[in-house]
């Protein structure tokens, strides 16, 4: 049985925040090769809405100001070319490091299913997403292990 991730979460401002570093971490993954483009933004919005909101994972009450967050965040990064992938990705981490509560293995697990699908929605995964795709799964791993 899966416990609702915002159960967990006492502040909408968290909540809000948990899903702008998604969307970070998620640009991040589509930017790795320094292109973004529109069949990673799109298998996003469909991956938001079939795997994220459809799921006992996430809260279905903050389905909808979780999906504009996610996607304005990435539309954001993405329009604003002020940061990288790797600043991003930077900032997931470190959003993550600071509440790793909202990181269970089933949340982690549909973090790392949702960026492998984006980095193959174009022409299957290149070495600089597989490169941090695989500095992601360390990171949760290394995050399992502090348990």
């Amino acid at each position: 049985m899966y416990i609702k991730l915002f159960v967990m979460i006492k502040h909408q401002n968290t909540k809000i925040k948990f899903y702008q570093n998604l969307g970070k971490l998620f640009y991040a993954i589509a930017a790795s090769d320094s292109v973004v483009r529109e069949e990673e933004f799109n298998k996003l919005k469909e991956l938001i809405k079939k795997d994220w909101f459809q799921t006992d994972i996430i809260d279905s009450d903050s389905m909808i100001e979780g999906e504009k967050a996610i996607l304005n965040t990435f539309k954001w990064l993405n329009d604003d070319n002020e940061y990288d992938a790797e600043t991003c990705y930077k900032s997931f981490i470190s959003f993550k490091s600071n509440n790793k509560k909202l990181f269970n293995s089933n949340v982690n697990s549909l973090i790392l299913k949702t960026v492998a699908k984006i980095a193959a929605s174009f022409s299957g995964q290149n070495k600089s997403e597989l490169i941090m795709l695989a500095k992601l799964n360390l990171e949760f791993k290394k995050h399992n292990n502090e348990k």
